[in-house]
């Protein structure tokens, strides 16, 4: 790469490899820069779907609204989720352009699956529970027709800023790569905990770079656990779609019994998951799915995944405990994903752009990658340089909008140094033990200061294994920060010494 890209994105999952195959149509110079190989991203571990109203008499973009609305427990920007469920079906079908393969009836129309949260049929899916891996080869394969130069196998470690300006980032702990405009794509922060869905290049490294550099960040206290991840030492834990419960399939505990409304929110099967295991004294509860018929013609990818591991759906009910699997804040962005760092912009699972509020809608993750990676380009395109401050980045900037923001005091940033001994392995798995076990589903000013405790106890050194477990330190300290201020319970954030909903925390905690 060179010194004259207009755009270096970060990333290569389904935000960044969108905005690089737009930038790319649109004349812009760009280069994609990604931890590992340009395939391996969280996007490809993305069963369900993507959430968009495509078709069907009786749903609506207002109904796609007020489901996600009501997924993020008053924290939702509206100006945001407007923009989401408008501009989706659009997406979706300039990704079915570029040569992606749903899932169809037939007669050839997109089937559509209902997932918890929605009020109507309106996910489309691929290969039953393989949507992510298809939206990626779909994507890659876009992006290598491009002229796109393309960077793998290296860690994002900072940001270049030059004259109060975004100008280029650092990665592999040196190495500068130059660019008028950088996005920053690079997914989420599930490898903070011992439990997680996610890939092992999903350690924050975004929200990390952006801490470092003072750039605003907020709602990372809401981490979404999946309720139904395979209960299973395979890592990343195997995930048992939202789509298996849309067609039926039930959660029974240790007894037998069925306790909790499958097509609720995440965030309430989670919570009523982890609190009947904690009752019982197990580690598990059951998803029982024995009534679905054409289980692995229709679920090809979990077929072969509970095979690997001795299953049979048609017999046997599946092992099933909460899993880290989505952070619903981040980096804090405009509605065309601009951040308070001109020249700095961000989207998808990085990004907080409002959208998720307090938890997020099943399927909505895909779908915002598509909309705001688009949406950066668009801006960069027209001559845009910086935040316009509405929606989030206006409570961030101004205390208004649809949600106003509080700010919070931002806890020091994990500074890697030479003269560190140890064994950075042994480390992390520490950090993700007290994270699961004090910053999890359920949390409490206790388990939250203990949690802090060892989070601060991280001393780290230089190279890559060390690099990654800076970035967790730093998140992970945001995120306890965030949690041990939020007094009361909604959405993702569940604090068992404050259960209630308190209305004067109807608000964004921004680290600042």
């Amino acid at each position: 790469m060179t010194a004259e890209l207009d755009l270096v994105i970060c990333g290569s999952g389904v935000a960044g490899l969108t905005a690089a195959v737009r930038a790319a149509a649109a004349g812009l110079r760009v280069g994609v820069v990604t931890k590992g190989s340009l395939e391996q991203s969280a996007t490809r571990w993305a069963q369900g779907g993507v959430a968009a109203v495509l078709g069907g008499d009786e749903d609506s973009v207002d109904n796609h609204l007020a489901d996600t609305l009501a997924a993020g427990a008053g924290l939702c920007d509206v100006d945001a989720v407007r923009v989401l469920v408008g501009e989706g079906p659009d997406r979706v079908h300039e990704l079915i352009a570029l040569g992606a393969r749903f899932d169809r009836d037939p007669d050839g129309a997109l089937e559509l699956a209902r997932e918890g949260g929605h009020s109507h049929a309106r996910v489309v899916h691929a290969g039953g529970a393989a949507t992510g891996l298809e939206i990626e080869r779909a994507l890659v394969s876009a992006v290598l027709l491009t002229a796109a130069s393309v960077r793998e196998s290296c860690l994002l470690t900072g940001l270049v800023v030059e004259g109060g300006r975004c100008r280029g980032v650092v990665v592999d702990g040196g190495v500068e790569v130059r660019a008028s405009h950088v996005l920053l794509a690079t997914g989420g922060a599930g490898q903070l905990f011992a439990v997680t869905t996610n890939p092992p290049e999903s350690t924050a490294d975004g929200v990390a770079v952006a801490l470092a550099a003072g750039v605003p960040v907020a709602d990372v206290e809401f981490m979404q656990f999946h309720p139904t991840a395979l209960h299973h030492p395979a890592m990343p834990r195997p995930l048992l779609s939202e789509a298996l419960r849309g067609h039926g399939a039930v959660v029974r505990d240790i007894n037998g019994h069925r306790f909790v409304d499958e097509l609720l929110p995440r965030d309430q099967v989670a919570r009523a998951i982890t609190a009947r295991t904690l009752e019982q004294g197990v580690e598990h509860c059951w998803l029982d799915a024995t009534g679905l018929e054409r289980f692995a013609e229709r679920f090809p990818t979990i077929a072969a995944s509970l095979s690997a591991v001795g299953l049979d759906p048609a017999t046997d009910w599946l092992p099933i405990a909460p899993a880290a699997h989505y952070l619903s804040g981040g980096v804090v962005t405009d509605l065309d994903g601009a951040t308070a760092l001109p020249g700095l912009w961000a989207a998808g699972e990085v990004a907080c752009t409002g959208v998720h509020g307090a938890n997020r809608l099943a399927s909505n993750s895909l779908l915002e990658g598509m909309v705001f990676g688009a949406r950066v380009v668009d801006a960069i395109a027209g001559g845009g340089s910086g935040p316009q401050p509405t929606g989030a980045m206006r409570a961030v900037l101004h205390g208004g909008g649809g949600v106003s923001g509080r700010p919070l005091e931002r806890p020091p940033v994990a500074v890697a140094s030479g003269n560190v001994t140890g064994d950075p392995v042994k480390l992390r798995a520490e950090l993700q033990q007290a994270m699961t076990a004090g910053a999890g589903v359920l949390r409490s000013a206790a388990s939250l200061e203990a949690t802090a405790g060892v989070l601060d106890s991280v001393s780290v050194g230089s190279g890559p294994d060390w690099a990654a477990l800076a970035n967790l330190v730093t998140v992970g300290r945001a995120l306890v920060a965030a949690a041990l201020a939020r007094e009361e319970s909604r959405g993702n954030h569940t604090r068992t010494d404050h259960p209630a909903t308190r209305e004067e925390l109807r608000c964004r905690l921004v680290l600042t």
